[in-house]
């Protein structure tokens, strides 16, 4: 086996919401997992405000990526490559993790690699389960996005098979929580109060699930207006709402739409290996349920520890790190951010096809970074 210190060692950050992620990772070994979080200074608006996320960004990068140098272990000079989410995201969030990368990689003479968010939250599962079947089929559920995405090379070929078409499954747990005053983020608080209520108290609507819907997308959004609805109902009728039993109705009303599309996916295209990622993944009852539901039809289920669902800078470095180990070429120094870039750009290259470390300007081989 090759000397594990022959593998790139690579810098990951991720900037794209309000989690200020810094990764570092040897190869598919994680070496470090840095996290600044800005979601308290949110959770008096009920939600993430890009301006307050950019500012908070801006504060933690320096002390976060200085922290999980000395978690590593390692000095910044003997890094491969610095990688950063480039896109979908905030747009100031974003740009403020891609001038940090940019400024980092220009003054330690490393190569640069813009890379998407989405690939990032599946090539982490390489972290801990070791390296990805191909092909494999990811269900991504998050407060941005709910998406099912085929893979056959992370570094190049990610193709979408299905989306949320209006809210993702991550906002409707956030907007529930907030009509049934449990705070925000709500994934995790609703996760809790589910655990002692009756998943079958209430019968709430399965969206895009009828024999003409699209196969793979996904809506909440009658979902959420259900839900808000029938809580409405009982507080205007001066009952009391069940808190316990709309939390498990709701949330077996979204994990039996995921984990039943993403079980289709994986039979229509043959494949038999589901990863799921993504901040919802952390959801005790969604890994329960794909769990039971790929055992029963034979496929093999890979989910990262929940730390790894969450937005972190860990698996933009796993992705980063594959991008050195595939010798795909490295972003140019005019990298932009693309609050929109689509997953089927899984990294963005330069524009030249020189080697990737070609792009490194000479000033910057002194290493500025002392």
């Amino acid at each position: 086996m090759a000397d594990s210190r022959d593998q790139p060692l690579v810098l990951g950050i991720e900037t794209s919401c309000d989690e200020t992620g810094v990764g570092i990772v040897r190869g598919t070994t994680l070496l470090a997992d840095a996290i600044a979080s800005s979601v308290d200074e949110h959770a008096r608006y009920g939600g993430v405000v890009p301006e307050v996320a950019s500012r908070a960004h801006l504060e933690a990068m320096v002390p976060t990526i200085d922290r999980a140098l000395k978690e590593a272990g390692v000095s910044a000079k003997d890094l491969d490559g610095i990688a950063v989410t480039a896109g979908p995201g905030l747009a100031g969030a974003l740009l403020v993790g891609v001038s940090a990368a940019k400024a980092y990689a220009y003054a330690l003479g490393k190569p640069l690699y813009g890379v998407n968010h989405l690939a990032s939250h599946i090539c982490v599962d390489q972290l801990e389960h070791g390296a990805l079947p191909e092909p494999t089929m990811a269900l991504l559920v998050s407060g941005g996005h709910s998406s099912l995405l085929l893979s056959t090379d992370i570094t190049s070929d990610v193709r979408p098979l299905g989306a949320t078409i209006d809210d993702a499954a991550g906002e409707a747990f956030d907007k529930i929580a907030r009509v049934l005053n449990l705070g925000f983020p709500g994934g995790p608080v609703i996760d809790r109060y589910a655990k002692e209520g009756d998943p079958n108290a209430i019968t709430f609507p399965r969206g895009l699930t009828g024999p003409r819907d699209p196969a793979y997308d996904f809506s909440f959004s009658g979902l959420k207006t259900s839900v808000a609805r029938w809580i409405e109902a009982r507080r205007a009728a001066g009952e009391e709402v069940p808190v316990r039993d709309v939390s498990a109705s709701f949330q077996e009303a979204v994990v039996d739409v995921l984990t039943r599309k993403a079980v289709r996916a994986c039979k229509d295209e043959g494949v038999d290996h589901l990863m799921i990622g993504g901040g919802v993944a952390a959801n005790t009852r969604l890994r329960a349920l794909a769990q039971e539901r790929c055992e029963a039809a034979g496929i093999r289920l890979r989910v990262p520890r929940p730390k790894l669902c969450t937005d972190n800078g860990a698996m933009v470095a796993a992705l980063g790190a594959e991008m050195v180990a595939r010798n795909r070429s490295a972003s140019d120094w005019d990298l932009s951010a693309d609050s929109s870039l689509p997953v089927t750009e899984p990294h963005v290259p330069g524009h030249s096809h020189t080697h990737a470390h070609d792009h490194v300007h000479e000033v910057s081989k002194e290493n500025l970074y002392s």
